[in-house]
């Protein structure tokens, strides 16, 4: 796999990490402004959450989370098949 490639598949996978740890700490941080670590993920994964979540029907559940991992885990197979 030429080098780009696998770079880019890595940081999405990073990615895709980031918005799972952001679920994860939204269940057990009880005041997210003074949690730093929690401020950053939120202002590293909103550009992606926040378009989904706009477009996306409100359901009583966020499910933008879902959402873009799923579209991030099919666009890191697309560069991986283009190879």
């Amino acid at each position: 796999m030429p080098l780009i490639i696998e770079f880019l598949v890595r940081l999405l996978q990073l990615y895709n990490i980031l918005i799972l740890v952001r679920v994860l700490m939204s269940w057990f941080v009880q005041n997210p402004y003074n949690n730093k670590l929690y401020i950053w993920l939120i202002r590293a994964t909103e550009p992606v959450l926040g378009p989904i979540r706009r477009i996306m029907p409100r359901m009583g559940l966020d499910f933008s989370p879902v959402v873009a991992m799923l579209l991030i885990q099919i666009i890191a197979r697309l560069l991986i098949s283009t190879v």
